[in-house]
């Protein structure tokens, strides 16, 4: 283990005397998955579509979560690294890593503010007193503080909300197919509310996710091996994304709402919602985790000094539970769509190199045999950077958000192929203009 509480070999392999048992990262894996947020797009998508509309988005949005997943997750396992450590020597050099750390890192700093938002509205709501910033402040802090404590206390979280979320979901499942005409239910052709476009919500599905997929690392870097990686990623993407979401497409299809506690209140009462308002913790402590690891990456690159893991998550903390006070909650639907789109092509483009181009595999190999990190990274790729700009743009050029208001196939694969695709053609022709370059140097 880590020399020390909260290190959590941030900028270091994972040696193999330091790998956990199975199922402790899969319950880590579907604590991550089954949790309010996962109810709330659920809800989102009941609300605005149909039951199979629902299903065929959520099945269609998983397939690419489980590809970038399983991809990324291997990759890190087999290394022992982080996302934001091992983007440096799959395409991104250590400028690159810089900025994918940032990027992740301040994407899971919003996650932290919505998912503390939402407990801290359940907490106003469940006790009627102080005042959802004040409620905001309390939970914040205390999320923090288990944070801080690293990988460990994440799983201790796990083991104890886990099966209760679980159990209240299966609880409001029962109450809701004993009073319900579920057949009905599931063929009425209607949607609850306005209608939603199948892209928009098959991005929702995948941006909901992306960030915790494209961070699989953070957690498969305690695997022992890739196989169990990919059943770690299977099980708890399928598992979390089809079953939980189609139980709150379900709830809000019945109820005729969207809003989460209203759900839970109806179908298991306070102690119910409680719990599930309570399970946010297993999510959140996930999400400053892996934020903390990005932002040292980040310093780590700009300064070429070590940062303390545990003092960084004090400040994203911070700032987090900040930004949940001010209302972050109410731009979540918006924020899972434009995650949808920048993220993606980042994994495009680390599989690409990784398991592809092999540019840096056999310095990787080497090390790895010894325990330690390659001593030199290229200080940046310009293929990469230019191509994460066309990714991002053609995503966001091809949904709802773009010039032309209207999705045009489906923006998160959109970007995830482009990102790939281009990145590809590029390190090609940049190899090839390499070598006519040097020939012509010799005549």
């Amino acid at each position: 283990m880590a020399n020390k509480a909260g290190e959590d070999y941030s900028l270091a392999r994972v040696p193999q005397s330091a790998r956990r048992p199975f199922y402790e990262v899969l319950i880590l894996r579907i604590g991550a998955l089954a949790c309010v947020s996962q109810v709330m797009l659920g809800a989102a998508l009941g609300y605005g579509l149909t039951f199979w509309q629902a299903f065929w988005a959520t099945m269609l949005g998983s397939v690419i979560l489980q590809v970038v997943s399983w991809g990324l997750g291997a990759a890190a396992c087999r290394e022992g690294m982080s996302i934001s450590l091992l983007s440096r020597w799959a395409g991104f050099g250590k400028l690159g890593s810089a900025l994918i750390g940032g990027a992740i890192a301040i994407s899971l700093m919003g996650w932290f503010g919505v998912q503390n938002g939402f407990f801290a509205d359940g907490m106003y709501k469940a006790t009627n007193v102080l005042t959802p910033g004040t409620w905001s402040l309390i939970t914040g802090i205390a999320v923090t503080v288990i944070t801080v404590y690293g990988y460990r206390f994440l799983s201790i979280t796990a083991n104890i909300s886990t099966p209760l979320f679980l159990f209240a979901l299966g609880w409001a499942t029962y109450n809701l197919l004993s009073g319900q005409d579920i057949g009905t239910l599931i063929n009425d052709t209607e949607p609850a509310g306005p209608l939603m476009t199948m892209p928009a919500a098959i991005t929702m599905v995948a941006g909901g996710f992306i960030i915790a997929a494209v961070t699989t690392p953070d957690i498969s870097r305690f695997m022992k091996g890739p196989k169990d990686v990919f059943w770690m990623t299977l099980i708890g993407t399928f598992f979390g994304e089809l079953l939980v979401n189609m139980i709150a497409v379900l709830m809000a299809l019945s109820l005729r709402t969207s809003q989460v506690f209203d759900l839970m209140m109806a179908l298991t009462g306070l102690l119910g919602a409680s719990i599930v308002i309570f399970s946010t913790i297993k999510m959140n402590d996930i999400n400053l985790y892996s934020s903390s690891l990005g932002f040292s990456t980040l310093l780590n690159a700009i300064f070429n000094k070590r940062f303390d893991r545990r003092y960084l998550t004090w400040v994203i903390g911070i700032f987090g539970t900040i930004a949940s006070m001010l209302g972050i909650l109410d731009n979540f639907i918006g924020f899972l769509i434009y995650l949808g789109i920048a993220i993606p092509p980042v994994a495009g483009i680390m599989v690409v190199d990784y398991y592809l181009l092999k540019r840096d595999r056999k310095e990787l190999d080497i090390t790895r045999e010894q325990g330690i990190l390659p001593p030199s990274c290229e200080a940046y790729n310009p293929v990469t950077l230019v191509v994460w700009v066309i990714a991002v743009l053609v995503g966001w050029g091809t949904s709802e958000l773009g010039p032309l208001h209207a999705d045009y196939g489906i923006p998160a694969l959109n970007s995830l192929i482009t990102g790939a695709v281009a990145y590809w053609i590029g390190r090609r022709k940049r190899e090839v203009l390499k070598r006519y370059t040097f020939a012509k140097s010799l005549i």
